[in-house]
């Protein structure tokens, strides 16, 4: 799929300040730019949506962890006393 990107002046020429500086070519630099963007944004629509089902989970069922509890188990991640995931409560 060929795309035309229509950049102006200024824009244009800091891509390609960047480019000889890395020695890359400008298209290197704006193909690496926009795949770095899209995957941002993929990884923040994943999240949300995360957060929306856990928000939707919550709503049917009424189980949750308190900050503290929360708090508390991940303290541990890394030691010699991990613990595991604590109980869910209403």
């Amino acid at each position: 799929m060929a795309t035309s990107l229509k950049i102006n002046d200024a824009l244009k020429n800091r891509v390609q300040h960047l480019a000889i500086q890395r020695r890359r070519s400008p298209h290197w630099i704006m193909l690496e730019a926009i795949q770095q963007y899209v995957e941002r944004e993929e990884a923040h629509e994943s999240f949300k949506q995360e957060a929306l089902a856990s928000w939707a989970a919550y709503q049917e069922t009424g189980l949750h962890l308190t900050g503290q509890e929360t708090r508390t188990w991940l303290n541990t991640w890394g030691t010699e006393d991990e613990k595991a995931v604590p109980e869910c409560q209403k």
